[in-house]
Order: C-alpha cells, then structure tokens, then sequence
C-alpha cells in the first residue's frame, strides 16, 4: 500500500518566483532593443550622411567678405534689394508732396521729423516697364555722405545676407538698368541696385534740376 503523498496547498501551486521573471523581462527588452539597432548597411548610410552633414556646415557658415547684405523690397510686384549699409532707416510713406519742374523719376518730397527729402521712383529713373499696379507704402531712406533721398516700396521683404558667388552679373531679359546701377541678380531673380553709384549720381539732385 503505497503512502499517500500530501496534497499541496494553494499558496505552493500558485508561488511566483519574480527573479525568473525579472530575467526573461531582460532578456526580451535586450531582444527589443537588438531588433532595433541597424544592421551594417544602416550604420554605413548614417554614418555617411552624417559625414556629409558636416563637411557641408562650414559652408553654409559665410563671412562678411563672402557676402552682400542687403534689404530686400518690393515695388510693383517685382523684387529688389539694395545693401543695407547704405539704408539709414524705412518710414512710412505719408503727406507726398509733388515738386513741380522736377524729374518725372521724383515723386516728390516728404518731411522726416524736420529733414526734408526727395522720394525717387526707381522704375521710372531707369525707365523700366510699369508692371501691376503699384502699392506703396514705404519709403526706403538711402544715405551716403553726400547725398540723402528716399526710395519708394511696396512693401520691405527684409534683410538678409547673399553669398557673392550666387550673384550673376546680369541676366540678358533684364533691360533697362544700366551696369553702373547693378550689382548683379539673385538666382531668385532679385535685382541687386547699386545704392553707393545711385547716391553719387548728380542726376538725382533735385535742387540741380528744378526750375526757379
């Protein structure tokens, strides 16, 4: 007669022991994060693009000499830029006033808090076409030494940094602007003028230029 073995009790049957789980748990999250590392294709295509990442970073890093900074506006719906060293400030274009006997180019003077100066319409200086309907609101205030006026804008882009070798000499359908008014053409076709010949033209010194 065979002894009767002694039947378990219900804590012994349903016992956990958290240590072996603990470990599978490990072993699974290992198994996870294994799967998800790359295989030697991935981490050669990572480690390329990131090569080239930064052999490309000190190029988008340009110097002042490499570069033109300017601020960019727009007069009848196309776009132009003039270096911002030479802007002494953007006003509103308010109280216009007409000066008769002047160029057709001159629109005009206004008063800036006590100074008066005289506000040029660049398209009709170079006698360039009248595209869209203008929109001006602004008055972009050019100063050299010698010369102060104003240049009428739609509205200011605003200013940023060109580098020199994206800058083309002229483009063959751009007509109108002479050379010595051009610094050159934005790939973006913005018209770069040259402010510092435009301050030194005489002809734009109105008081030259008006009758009595």
């Amino acid at each position: 007669m065979s002894a009767h073995k002694p039947t378990p009790r219900q804590d012994e049957k349903t016992a956990i022991d958290w240590n072996e789980i603990h470990r599978r748990l490990d072993s699974i999250r290992v198994i996870i994060e294994r799967g998800w590392a790359p295989d030697t294709e991935q981490t050669r295509r990572i480690l390329q693009a990131r090569a080239q990442a930064l052999a490309s970073e000190p190029g988008k890093i340009q110097t002042d000499a490499e570069c033109l900074r300017v601020m960019e506006f727009r007069l009848a719906h196309e776009r132009y830029a003039v270096e911002s060293r030479h802007v002494r400030e953007v006003v509103a274009l308010e109280n216009l006033t007409p000066l008769p006997g002047a160029p057709a180019f001159v629109c005009g003077i206004v008063n800036v808090r006590g100074e008066i100066l005289s506000v040029i319409d660049i398209k009709k200086f170079f006698d360039l076409p009248q595209k869209g309907l203008p929109d001006l609101h602004k008055i972009i205030v050019l100063q050299s030494d010698n010369m102060l006026f104003g240049v009428l804008a739609d509205t200011i882009t605003g200013v940023r940094q060109i580098p020199l070798a994206g800058i083309q000499p002229s483009l063959p359908t751009l007509i109108g602007i002479r050379e010595e008014y051009l610094k050159g053409v934005t790939p973006e076709r913005t018209v770069i003028l040259d402010a510092e010949k435009l301050l030194a033209d005489e002809k734009i010194i109105v008081r030259e230029q008006v009758e009595g």
